[in-house]
């Protein structure tokens, strides 16, 4: 699992300047896990981590460059990111 992490988040600090590498990895491993604990509570089968990694790139692409402004809106991730000592 470690290369779709470390593809994702290489893609993500392409997309967006204002993250720093663990900041990037920290976001791919979270969005990793609400997806598929999402997909999985929503009672589908599990299509394997090619899907998973094919969604999250989705998202990469279309917010990857705002993401790191979800941090204002969403306490769950400010938390999170707290917890890490990661300064926004």
């Amino acid at each position: 699992m470690n290369d779709y992490h470390e593809k994702l988040t290489n893609r993500l600090l392409e997309k967006n300047d204002q993250l720093s590498y663990a900041e990037a990895r920290t976001w791919v491993e979270l969005l990793w896990e609400d997806f598929e604990a999402t997909y999985a509570k929503a009672g589908r089968k599990y299509k394997g981590k090619e899907m998973t990694e094919q969604v999250l790139g989705q998202w990469i692409t279309n917010y990857g460059d705002r993401l790191h402004e979800v941090l204002l809106e969403k306490p769950k991730y400010r938390e999170w990111f707290e917890k890490k000592k990661f300064n926004h």
